[in-house]
């Protein structure tokens, strides 16, 4: 039997009342449940500017982030929104000036603004505002005959919002980041991109090719930023009922640990929370469990931690120090001779669930490094175990690299395990940007800023916490 701890967060245990309503340590602000020693805080600081590191290098020139480093061409939109909202921390936390952040900004938002967008299968970006979800690293148009992707211009976009919100002074550089940011979304036609097997939902992507993918953007996952951006748009917002349909294809379960709607890969429990403080705000399905989205990121971080330590594939490592499952690099796509002939993967979305588990034995640091805010005491200890044990086999230049497996080995009497090679930046953006805001609140707070954020929330019917509040003092003002 496995026992998941939860007295290190508040909280947690208790958080429903029965009643659809918010518990008291939901409706007021949570006490942080783990105080970093000064060890800790040494170690998340440096964590921090390495991984910061990655996008700003990796970066300049085009100003078009790569998917990966080293070894990519190619340029993912996504990976862009991540480094436009890394250079906002980069600011605050000293590693570059504002200036020097305000000039990439404007280079990389000016690029995608002027880069030709049309129906074209060669030579655009993107098409009706959005984009490819890889572009050419060095001409900036569509790469790989990739899909026009709703969910990567939608993560695109969160880092376009941020840049937005925080740059607000009155010069000619930052004047100008404003306008082109508030175009590039404005542009985007979010109700153009209804599924075509069940309206209001969202379609996955489109081709030229094939037009609109049937597969479209269903029970819980990263999509939640994609519907919130949509639903807040003042040019072409999705219907309403987008929210509605979206939150019924949700699936609720307990196994490994408390009640919370599953979705088993951890990057879709951390990337809308990167830019959204959901603590103690409610949606219409949440106030009918008495919980919220952030409460129930921390309760699949421990089910996901739970889940390694039960460790059911017995997989090499997996402890209370060795956990976290997520979307990453694997070291192999095949049968393994060396580990007894079992499967494993190369990139793959890893998780953990009540169904059959997406488990090859292959951690990534970005799963525990985005869930610090959620499980501090537990993510925090892993990520200090997971430097010191492993040393510059998985930890380099630009921090953690991506993944790493016990249990696969090339040869036999080879080193301990295989070790990617690779940073990946959508896996980057997390660390840095959650860690950032377990630490301050900074993009949480950034984005509050956002009109087209807050609109979005009212529109799928949150209430309660900060967005009362912030609505209730708007009012009075105006």
């Amino acid at each position: 039997m496995v026992l998941l701890c939860t007295w290190a967060l508040p909280g947690l245990a208790s958080a429903a009342t029965g009643t659809g309503e918010l518990s008291a340590e939901l409706r007021h602000p949570r006490p942080e449940a783990y105080q970093p020693t000064r060890e800790e805080q040494a170690f998340l600081e440096v964590l921090q500017h390495d991984t910061f590191r990655f996008f700003w290098e990796a970066s300049g020139g085009s100003g078009l982030t790569p998917d990966h480093t080293p070894g990519s061409g190619v340029s993912s939109v996504a990976a862009i929104g991540f480094a436009l909202s890394s250079y906002l921390v980069g600011v605050e936390r000293g590693y570059v000036t504002r200036e020097e952040a305000a000039a990439r900004t404007l280079q990389t938002v000016r690029r995608l603004w002027e880069a030709p967008q049309g129906p074209a299968a060669e030579g655009v970006a993107g098409y009706r505002g959005f984009f490819y979800h890889f572009l050419d690293g060095a001409l900036g148009v569509r790469a790989d005959g990739s899909e026009l992707s709703t969910i990567d211009t939608a993560l695109l976009m969160a880092g376009v919002l941020s840049s937005e919100a925080y740059f607000d002074r009155d010069d000619e550089v930052e004047a100008s980041i404003r306008r082109v940011c508030d175009e590039l979304y404005r542009r985007v036609d979010w109700s153009w991109a209804y599924s075509p097997r069940q309206r209001p939902l969202l379609s996955m992507g489109w081709s030229p090719e094939r037009g609109f993918f049937d597969s479209d953007w269903r029970g819980y996952n990263e999509g939640m930023i994609l519907y919130l951006l949509a639903l807040g748009s003042p040019t072409h917002p999705i219907d309403p009922e987008a929210w509605d349909a979206w939150t019924r294809s949700y699936r609720w379960e307990s196994r490994y640990g408390e009640p919370h709607v599953a979705f088993g890969p951890l990057f879709g429990h951390q990337y809308s929370h990167i830019w959204v403080d959901f603590r103690g705000i409610q949606d219409p399905y949440m106030r009918s469990k008495g919980s919220d989205y952030f409460l129930n990121s921390e309760r699949a971080t421990l089910a996901n931690r739970a889940y390694c330590i039960a460790n059911p594939g017995r997989w090499e490592g997996y402890g209370d120090l060795l956990w976290g499952l997520t979307a990453c690099d694997g070291p192999f796509r095949g049968q393994a001779p060396l580990a007894g002939a079992k499967p494993f993967h190369a990139y793959w979305a890893r998780g953990a669930g009540a169904d059959d588990p997406l488990d090859d034995g292959t951690l990534a640091p970005t799963a525990v490094g985005g869930s610090v805010p959620f499980a501090p005491e537990v993510a925090i200890h892993t990520l200090v175990n997971m430097r010191s044990r492993f040393g510059d086999r998985l930890y380099g230049r630009y921090g953690f690299k991506d993944a790493f497996n016990l249990s696969y080995s090339e040869k036999p009497g080879g080193p301990e395990g295989w070790f990617d090679d690779r940073y990946l930046a959508i896996d980057q953006g997390p660390i840095l940007l959650m860690i950032e805001n377990y630490r301050t609140g900074f993009l949480w707070d950034l984005l509050k800023k956002s009109a087209y954020l807050t609109a979005g929330l009212r529109q799928a019917g949150f209430t309660g916490g900060w967005l009362s509040s912030f609505l209730a003092a708007k009012d009075k003002v105006h």
